[in-house]
């Protein structure tokens, strides 16, 4: 059995294409992640935003947030994935926690934002607050297992 765990990435989408055009870009993004064996619990689309700096001589972007239960070995395909797509500028996956997994249910089942007020991103697709709840009971009944670092040493091996 593998152990599958939470997983979060924001991917910015290059701003210059039309409507129709990212709303492909993340339906395939989408498609290729469920492909992968994944189960995808949650897209947050926050719209064109002027970014921090330029990247790749442009100067807004499309954020997309998507939240997805998978296991560890399909990551590393999705990031080769992304980083070969040419409309996605950047990418970053961060794999959850469990105590943020909870903190995050916990301010869901409530109507709270995840960090971010609404005011300044706007949010579609997101749960209601039976989907949320729905989600927090599923989470109390099967809970998924997260690997424990073993130790915060680790050795590095030597370039001799």
């Amino acid at each position: 059995m593998s152990i599958r765990k939470i997983y979060e990435t924001t991917l910015i989408v290059n701003a210059a294409l039309e409507d129709p055009d990212v709303e492909s870009v993340i339906s395939k993004v989408t498609s290729y992640i469920e492909n992968l064996g994944a189960d995808i619990i949650q897209i947050n689309k926050w719209g064109r935003r002027r970014l921090a700096y330029p990247i790749n001589k442009k100067y807004n972007g499309y954020y997309v947030h998507l939240v997805y239960e998978s296991s560890p070995s399909s990551i590393p395909i999705f990031e080769r994935f992304l980083i070969l797509e040419d409309t996605v500028l950047r990418h970053l996956t961060l794999a959850l926690s469990k105590k943020l997994k909870n903190l995050r249910l916990k301010m869901i089942a409530e109507g709270k934002s995840t960090g971010i007020s609404s005011s300044e991103l706007p949010r579609t697709d997101e749960p209601t607050a039976d989907a949320a709840q729905q989600i927090a009971d599923d989470a109390i009944e099967n809970p998924i297992q997260v690997d424990e670092p073993e130790s915060e040493a680790q050795t590095v091996p030597s370039e001799n």
